[in-house]
């Protein structure tokens, strides 16, 4: 990222080299992650490493704070007025929530792609050049085919730039929100159920893209699909819903390899979740 300076203080985050090594370096550090909205706890106690060039998925029921943890790590949560966040997240080393850091430059660098496609009532090409004309990226051309070709959607809009990006299917509206996400040349991508607007054919092309791509960029989603998690992620975090006296609150409570959390957890509450028993 570009330094981003405040009046007593320069707090400068940058997206390391991406890691060609088979050691996958650390990208999120997060330790005691709490969020609030007014006097209700969403989430609380969440410590969690996410690693670069892999798919981390997040699962558990509704309400246990998934989602709220996914939007935490780009601070989404800022735009909500009564979210308060506890804790540290740190990006490469850097807390993306330390008060000289510029939350739009963080999103410049860690995009999200939302549950239901969302473009903008522009054409293809200027859905894909928006944010990298803001960005001050000055071959759009270059970067409007290159952000099309990564999300597979090149050759089946290439004759059409012009159209508008609403005439598109939903499944090829998600690639090109995705297409857009990569045109300013992000180190991750965060996914809220990509998948869940779309229907099966849809779905499995968004997952082949994950699987392509993660080789370049580090993916966090979150899927009530689980066997969505067990077929695309590398590591899989846990969520789950805690009662106190003071009310209902989501809580991490395994994380690990997709494959021992599928099928050895450490946890009999993941185990219960995994199999259905889970009440």
């Amino acid at each position: 990222m570009e330094s981003v300076t405040k009046p007593d203080r320069e707090v400068r985050v940058e997206a390391k080299p991406r890691d060609t090594s088979d050691s996958h370096e650390t990208v999120f550090e997060i330790a005691g992650l709490t969020v609030t909205y007014g006097s209700v706890t969403a989430v609380e106690g969440v410590n969690l490493d996410i690693r670069s060039r892999e798919i981390t998925a997040l699962i558990g029921p509704s309400g246990c704070g998934k989602s709220t943890v996914l939007r935490c790590l780009n601070r989404m949560n800022d735009l909500i007025p009564s979210a308060r966040v506890g804790g540290k997240v740190l990006y490469h080393g850097i807390d993306i929530y330390d008060p000289g850091v510029d939350p739009v430059e963080v999103r410049r660098r860690i995009g999200m792609v939302f549950q239901k496609p969302n473009p903008f009532p522009k054409s293809i090409y200027e859905n894909v050049a928006y944010g990298a004309r803001i960005a001050g990226i000055r071959d759009l051309d270059g970067v409007v085919e290159e952000s099309l070709r990564k999300a597979a959607l090149w050759d089946e809009v290439k004759d059409k730039l012009d159209t508008s990006g609403m005439a598109l299917s939903g499944g090829q509206q998600q690639r090109l929100c995705i297409a857009r996400a990569l045109a300013t040349d992000p180190d991750v991508l965060l996914m809220d159920e990509p998948c869940s607007a779309l229907d099966p054919i849809a779905t499995l092309r968004i997952e082949e893209l994950m699987l392509e791509l993660k080789d370049e960029y580090t993916f966090v989603i979150v899927t009530h699909n689980m066997q969505q998690a067990a077929r695309v992620s590398d590591r899989t975090a846990f969520f789950s819903i805690e009662v106190t006296p003071q009310g209902r609150r989501g809580r991490l409570v395994e994380y690990d390899r997709t494959e021992k959390i599928f099928t050895s957890p450490s946890q009999k509450e993941t185990e219960d979740y995994i199999t259905g028993r889970f009440g």
